[in-house]
């Protein structure tokens, strides 16, 4: 069995009870976290608290070299473990597929993400968010500013009234110059609002910082104000709102300090 474990949004608390037992129940346990991670647990954290030894993967080792993984799958109970869901945003659909072709069982047990948080902290309305998109840092994509595939996800969105949620950048084993195993940077709320700003200076934009954690952080401003402003540590996301019911208005006047003016 092959077992795909969310750990949820914030430390090692934050996984469900269903994916601690597993977890604790498994004979190993693997994990990775260059595509996001719990930034209120470390490594030792998480070890501690479930009582186990869990084998940290890089993305080579999750993509191109999953036989140590599968291997485990096949003679025994192996956990997979990420932050947030396993199949949300952060897919290893991937590697699941592998583990059925060599008939081994698979199961994901679901946890909290970012984007059922952003959801319920900023009081925008779940079904009326559209296509997600995800903002590299300059030199990940080779270019200066924001990739056009970004721009063109937002303005569609916009045209049809819907919300978009932008994922920030996280660098980790790889930096400007390549491959960095000492590399670690999360893209910031303001300087992604910067970058975008560059496009969109007075558009609403709404900032969710540690989403889970106890001092989760929710701002919403204009994007050449929120630039200008710090939102402590990570992880952040922004999202740009599209219209507004007057539910989610006041829910941003209220919970995120929104100017009226913006809201009408």
């Amino acid at each position: 069995m092959l077992t795909f474990i969310g750990l949820g949004l914030h430390d090692e608390r934050s996984i469900t009870v269903e994916g601690r037992d597993a977890l604790r129940a498994a004979d190993r346990a693997f994990a990775e976290f260059y595509t996001s991670r719990l930034v209120g647990a470390d490594l030792a954290d998480l070890e501690d608290y479930h009582e186990t030894t869990i084998e940290v993967r890089d993305r080579a080792g999750v993509e191109q070299d999953p036989e140590p993984i599968l291997a485990a799958a096949e003679s025994g109970d192996a956990a997979f473990l990420t932050a947030g869901d396993t199949m949300v945003s952060t897919t290893h659909t991937d590697l699941r597929l592998r583990a059925e072709d060599r008939g081994i069982d698979t199961r994901v047990i679901h946890g909290v993400t970012a984007q059922s948080a952003a959801s319920s902290l900023t009081g925008l309305q779940n079904y009326r968010f559209g296509k997600a998109a995800t903002l590299p840092f300059p030199y990940a994509h080779g270019g200066d500013g924001v990739p056009d595939s970004v721009i063109e996800t937002i303005e569609a969105n916009r045209e049809r009234g819907l919300h978009t949620i932008v994922y920030l950048d996280i660098k980790v084993g790889t930096g400007p110059r390549g491959p960095d195993p000492d590399h670690e940077e999360y893209m910031t709320a303001d300087r992604a609002a910067a970058l975008l700003a560059d496009d969109w200076a007075d558009v609403l934009g709404v900032v969710v910082a540690r989403a889970g954690s106890p001092d989760a952080v929710v701002a919403a401003d204009r994007l050449s104000a929120l630039a200008d402003r710090s939102f402590g540590d990570p992880l952040h996301l922004l999202v740009i709102p599209g219209d507004l019911h007057h539910v989610e208005a006041d829910a941003l006047a209220g919970l995120a300090d929104a100017p009226a003016d913006l809201l009408s």
